[in-house]
């Protein structure tokens, strides 16, 4: 995995698909400039991005504590949506498919003191909405409506069709196993 390195705040819009998409974008873009050049072998870069929408604004990554308690104080008890914006490049074949997929996000009603305890672990500074669902987070987050992968940044589902727009299948991501369990081949390689 590589890290694109993009800078989230040149992207500038009201609107929370077009923004994770964009950024998706300028992300998958960047790790493909950084690439060496193509082999034989089929090299994807797929390029990752998520936003909150909540009460008409886009969350991003949270500022400083403060605004990650702030934030929790607004959303405890309430929804929003998590936009994931995904861009895919075959690199070889030179196409792409992009996409945006969203999940509503119930928040649980939680305390003063469960905000503080959460924003000082740090972990709601470094996501998209300052929380996560795969981390301590998930104890604030009463429920879900759609694919998990969404909130966790990468949704399976949604690669998995992108990948059919560019004539590919899951199955062809996947490492050959020889019988007793030994890789023997990669099919491909799949940055991000």
């Amino acid at each position: 995995m590589l890290v694109s390195g993009v800078d989230e705040s040149l992207v500038v819009t009201d609107r929370a698909e077009e923004l994770c998409l964009e950024l998706a974008r300028l992300k998958a873009q960047a790790v493909l400039t950084r690439l060496s050049p193509a082999s034989d072998q089929r090299t994807l870069v797929i390029g990752c991005d998520s936003v909150l929408a909540f009460d008409g604004e886009i969350l991003g990554k949270p500022a400083d504590p403060a605004d990650a308690t702030q934030r929790w104080q607004r959303m405890r008890g309430r929804s929003g949506v998590l936009h994931s914006g995904h861009c895919l490049i075959d690199v070889v074949a030179g196409r792409r498919a992009e996409a945006v997929a969203s999940t509503t996000v119930h928040f649980a009603d939680i305390s003063d003191d469960e905000i503080t305890a959460y924003v000082a672990s740090g972990e709601p500074l470094a996501v998209a909405g300052a929380f996560t669902i795969d981390g301590l987070g998930g104890a604030f987050v009463e429920r879900i409506e759609g694919d998990p992968g969404t909130v966790v940044g990468l949704s399976m589902p949604l690669l998995r069709r992108l990948l059919a727009e560019l004539d590919l299948r899951i199955t062809d991501l996947w490492t050959k196993v020889a019988p007793g369990g030994q890789s023997v081949e990669p099919l491909g390689n799949v940055r991000s």
